[in-house]
């Protein structure tokens, strides 16, 4: 058995500069952190030639014995078949897939399973994917192969973990910058972040469709916020690796004013009631997580104003999730051969002769 997990992400500024349309022309920027709501992918053998997929979150389960010759596309599991897929590799297995957060909720979920069932398969099949290769992978199945208006900043924040600033450049290629920040500063940040659920969960690709389409026909107020959007990314990393924390959800105020002039479906009233009202009882920032219309409200309140916004929050039957930040990204964390049986999992032994391994312990003594 092996099981692996992916993690989900909160983007503090870039969002949208990540997708094609603009970064092929302007470069981008994105500053986002992974945080400790997971997605799992639990792989175990079959001896019967097919391949089955469970997934909890969809409450669908399926199996094949030759994908090769499916079309994907119109399938619900279209994600997990399309990473299968690209693996290339004839396996029967089954695969039951589970998420902590419900679909459609601006966290990057969608990447997270992508990213998340690939960990698994090259790790069952001793395939070398390194960090960047799983998100560009990634991409490369949710862009290319299915068709979504995606960008690349969810499947790079799900494949790295931590606190990063991710680079986008005009010839496609990504780097990743780690944020170092002190450890005090690092708590404060952590023990600031609130988010609230606002109880819609949405589809956002046709939000991010028509940001595509209006950065592509050059649509002035749209590519002037996309710029706006990038520059205070960088303003917000300096502030952070500064340590002036108020300084950094002051930006993320501006951030969100800057991205609702993007387009009038990003936001609704229920979402500028909310924050409005967080902003009153002492929120200094926050945003929509993800392309916006629903989902999660992530806000940055200093702790002695966080009592009286959760009441604010309650009032309008906003919920809150505890979360803290995720620095590992896409890992195993199950490896066993012993529950399956299965030669393909667990660590691979190394035996040294007796005599030599005798003659080191008696050197040692």
């Amino acid at each position: 058995m092996l099981i692996a997990r992916s993690p989900v992400r909160i983007s503090f500024g870039g969002g949208g500069t990540d997708l094609p349309a603009y970064y092929q022309k302007f470069g981008g920027a994105v500053l986002s952190t992974s945080i400790n709501k997971y997605f799992y992918t639990i792989l175990q053998k079959r001896n019967d030639g097919k391949i089955q997929v469970i997934s909890s979150d969809l409450r669908v389960m399926e199996s094949w014995r030759d994908i090769t010759r499916m079309d994907i596309k119109s399938s619900e599991l279209a994600i997990p078949l399309s990473a299968i897929k690209e693996v290339g590799c004839n396996i029967s297995v089954d695969l039951f897939l589970a998420s902590e957060i419900v679909a459609g909720t601006g966290l990057g979920s969608s990447a997270s399973v992508c990213v998340g069932v690939l960990k698994a398969l090259a790790t069952y099949l001793d395939l070398p994917f390194s960090k960047h290769e799983l998100a560009e992978r990634s991409f490369h199945i949710a862009r290319n192969i299915l068709g979504k208006p995606v960008g690349k900043q969810d499947e790079y924040a799900a494949a790295f973990g931590g606190l990063n600033f991710i680079t986008f450049n005009q010839d496609g290629s990504t780097s990743v910058e780690p944020i170092v920040l002190r450890s005090d500063h690092l708590r404060e940040l952590e023990s600031n972040l609130m988010l609230f659920f606002t109880g819609v969960a949405h589809d956002s690709w046709k939000l991010l469709q028509d940001q595509e389409q209006s950065t592509q026909s050059q649509v002035s107020s749209t590519v002037e916020s996309l710029h706006e959007l990038r520059d205070l990314a960088e303003y917000m990393r300096s502030s952070l690796l500064k340590g002036d924390l108020r300084e950094f959800g002051g930006l993320l105020h501006q951030g969100w004013e800057a991205k609702k002039r993007i387009s009038s479906q990003i936001s609704n009233s229920l979402i500028d009631e909310a924050y409005a009202l967080a902003r009153q009882n002492g929120a200094l920032g926050g945003k929509i997580a993800g392309a916006g219309g629903g989902g999660f409200l992530l806000l940055f309140c200093e702790e002695q104003q966080q009592d009286a916004v959760r009441q604010a929050m309650t009032k309008l039957r906003l919920r809150e999730m505890a979360f803290r930040l995720d620095f590992e990204g896409a890992e195993v964390v199950v490896n066993d051969p012993f529950i399956d049986g299965d030669e393909n999992c667990g660590m691979r032994w190394t035996f040294a002769p007796y005599l030599e391994v005798a003659s080191t312990v008696n050197s040692i003594t």
